[in-house]
């Protein structure tokens, strides 16, 4: 299979990391040979693994950073890596790298911080996906089409590690950004 950047993105809970799962498998089952990687940082799911909130599960490599993935990446034709959001612009230029030698490179993550801004590196990586897989889940205010991640807690922290406790996906009438703070 030729080089190819698929991206799947959308807020918290809107089925991204089973998608990515669905796509690892098949990819296994059609014979290629799969690496799956995740931040080190996120450990809700344990350290070795992708799992969804709804507790499907993956081996994965896990990586303190973006320098960090052509090593767990190897000689992989198809390298999905979750929770993209967490590794910013300096993910990038790796990605151009594996696509250079020929890689499959499936990614997941959410392409909005909780302010709602663009999240580094989906601006550049949704210009240069082959393929956009957009989800969206339910409005845990009106259960309508969420596009956003309503951060439920105070932080001036652009990542917080979360799932439900801290999270809620919201549509665009009921997410509610917050405040700037003062300069």
């Amino acid at each position: 299979m030729p080089a190819r950047l698929e991206v799947i993105c959308g807020p918290m809970f809107a089925g991204k990391t089973t998608e990515l799962l669905r796509r690892l498998h098949a990819a296994r089952a059609a014979g290629a040979s799969v690496v799956a990687i995740k931040p080190a940082r996120d450990t809700r799911s344990g350290a070795l693994e992708i799992a969804t909130h709804t507790g499907l599960a993956f081996p994965a490599a896990p990586v303190a950073g973006a320098s960090d993935v052509p090593t767990a990446a190897g000689a992989a034709s198809v390298v999905a890596i979750d929770e993209v959001h967490f590794f910013g612009p300096t993910l990038i230029p790796i990605v151009q790298s594996l696509l250079a030698r020929g890689t499959r490179i499936i990614l997941a993550g959410v392409e909005r911080d909780h302010r709602g801004r663009p999240f580094e590196p989906f601006p550049t990586l949704l210009c240069e996906a082959d393929e956009v897989v957009k989800l969206s889940g339910a409005c845990a205010v009106c259960g309508g089409p969420s596009v956003h991640s309503q951060r439920m807690i105070e932080s001036p922290a652009p990542i917080v590690v979360g799932g439900a406790d801290i999270y809620e996906p919201r549509c665009r009438a009921c997410f509610t950004p917050p405040k700037e703070p003062l300069a």
